[in-house]
């Protein structure tokens, strides 16, 4: 990558962040190249050359948060942490993402448009499910997770866990001690409601 080049992708990548945060407080509906260049420090022009309209900044931002999410987690993974940690690093990210962008922004901008539903499942596929898929290796390999645990048990427990976290995070929010109650579900996650596997099971 040359210098312009490098150049044209600090700039992209400048105006797609910026349009992220903007959107922690205005709507999609309401809010216009002009208001994006003016936080981002850029002619109108230069959005338009780079993106082609409002539409497609949306979906292009979009697209980099979840590209950005994924390499981050994939560099925890790499720092061989515990599974248990991992886990309570995938909460996190939840919340950060749930106080940022509300619920309706994300079904409205990510779902409810066919394209971005497209690219989210090929991402799920190709990447999120094999992360998802040496999670669980490596949690074999380090005692945390039993050997009797299938690929496919493993990713429902995970599925039902994310789809559970905005409620789980909002009722962690109102406990007095939060530390406390996020060890309480990690507890569950991992030894269910007997603490440890029952003799003969």
């Amino acid at each position: 990558m040359n210098g312009f080049e490098k150049r044209k992708a600090m700039i992209k990548g400048n105006i797609m962040k910026t349009t992220m945060v903007m959107l922690r407080t205005w709507e999609p509906k309401r809010l216009r190249i002009a208001d994006i260049a003016k936080e981002a420090e850029v002619s109108q022009v230069t959005i338009y050359n780079y993106f082609g309209s409002k539409e497609e900044l949306l979906k292009e931002s979009f697209k980099d948060f979840i590209q950005r999410a994924i390499r981050e987690f994939e560099e925890e993974m790499l720092k061989k942490q515990s599974l248990r940690e991992l886990i309570s690093y995938t909460i996190f990210k939840e919340k950060e993402t749930y106080y940022n962008l509300s619920p309706a922004l994300i079904k409205e901008v990510m779902f409810d448009d066919p394209e971005m539903y497209a690219y989210i499942q090929e991402q799920h596929d190709t990447k999120i499910i094999p992360l998802m898929v040496k999670m669980l290796e490596d949690g074999k390999a380090s005692g945390e997770i039993s050997d009797k645990v299938s690929v496919e048990a493993f990713l429902m427990l995970i599925q039902i866990y994310m789809k559970s976290s905005e409620e789980m995070l909002g009722v962690m929010e109102k406990h007095e001690d939060k530390a406390a109650f996020l060890d309480e579900l990690l507890h569950l996650f991992f030894y269910g409601l007997c603490g440890q596997e029952l003799p003969g099971v």
